[in-house]
């Protein structure tokens, strides 16, 4: 694991494997780096991959008041470290993150987004009441209650959906970092305000994924942003929801790969 210090002097920790143009991933809520998994050896066979895990995560460090904008300065600040033009992929929460950090830098060379979540609380009945409730589960420690109630009211997985991940590997992962959830959903509900227009003269290439079978609220940031992208493509994945890189991997590395071979 390696690390960068961001602009307000945070260590921002990343894996890195493979070689070529380098490829930063960005992940979104409840994940580490680690919510690449099923896909990262794929990548690293075209690409040098700098996994990074945000604020809070792992060996990264945190500030005292969580403020989504430094996690902007922060993906910006590991691209710039890499001091070549990388592709850059954020994932739900994390391409938020990943758009709003490519306005930070001139080293961005295509970008991918899955289904970034600009609308997600504006879109949940009584989403500030749920956020109160994840930060009390918090208080209360009560982490798989917390990933639980996040998952059904915000990602809009049913309960035998999350039965089942709580088999697998990656829940250790969702528990270990459930105490960043309340804050974040709370940055997207009352501090960050998405403004399509800020966007209209991002020229950078950048692909805009969603599944085919998630809720509309889910899809709603990436058709925003076709709208008003001068050079996107808007591209489904058949018979996926917010999770294509685990459960179709090679779908997954499919459209993504297609998009940036030409840039590899």
């Amino acid at each position: 694991m390696e690390r960068i210090i961001s602009k307000d002097g945070a260590i921002i920790s990343y894996d890195r494997c493979g070689s070529g143009r380098p490829l930063v991933l960005v992940h979104g809520i409840s994940a580490t780096s680690a919510r690449w998994r099923a896909v990262v050896s794929g990548f690293a066979e075209h690409f040098t991959v700098y996994a990074v895990n945000r604020r809070g995560r792992a060996k990264s460090g945190d500030s005292d008041q969580y403020a989504i904008e430094r996690e902007f300065d922060d993906v910006a600040a590991l691209i710039d470290s890499i001091g070549r033009p990388v592709n850059l992929l954020g994932h739900s929460y994390g391409g938020t993150i990943a758009l709003e950090a490519a306005t930070l830098t001139g080293n961005v060379r295509r970008l991918v987004l899955y289904e970034p979540s600009m609308f997600i609380c504006r879109s949940v009945a009584d989403a500030p009441a749920h956020i109160r409730r994840l930060g009390a589960l918090l208080e209360k420690d009560d982490r798989d209650g917390l990933v639980s109630l996040f998952l059904s009211r915000f990602v809009r997985t049913s309960s035998d959906e999350i039965d089942a991940m709580r088999t697998s590997p990656g829940w250790s992962d969702r528990l270990e970092v459930a105490h960043t959830i309340p804050r974040e959903m709370y940055a997207q509900a009352s501090q960050y305000c998405f403004d399509p227009e800020r966007f209209r003269t991002l020229i950078i290439p950048t692909l805009l994924l969603v599944g085919d079978d998630s809720d509309d609220d889910l899809k709603a940031g990436a058709e925003a942003l076709h709208d008003v992208l001068p050079n996107s493509r808007l591209r489904g994945l058949p018979g996926q929801k917010h999770a294509a890189m685990e459960t179709s991997p090679q779908l997954f590395l499919d459209e993504v790969l297609g998009f940036l071979k030409d840039s590899a």
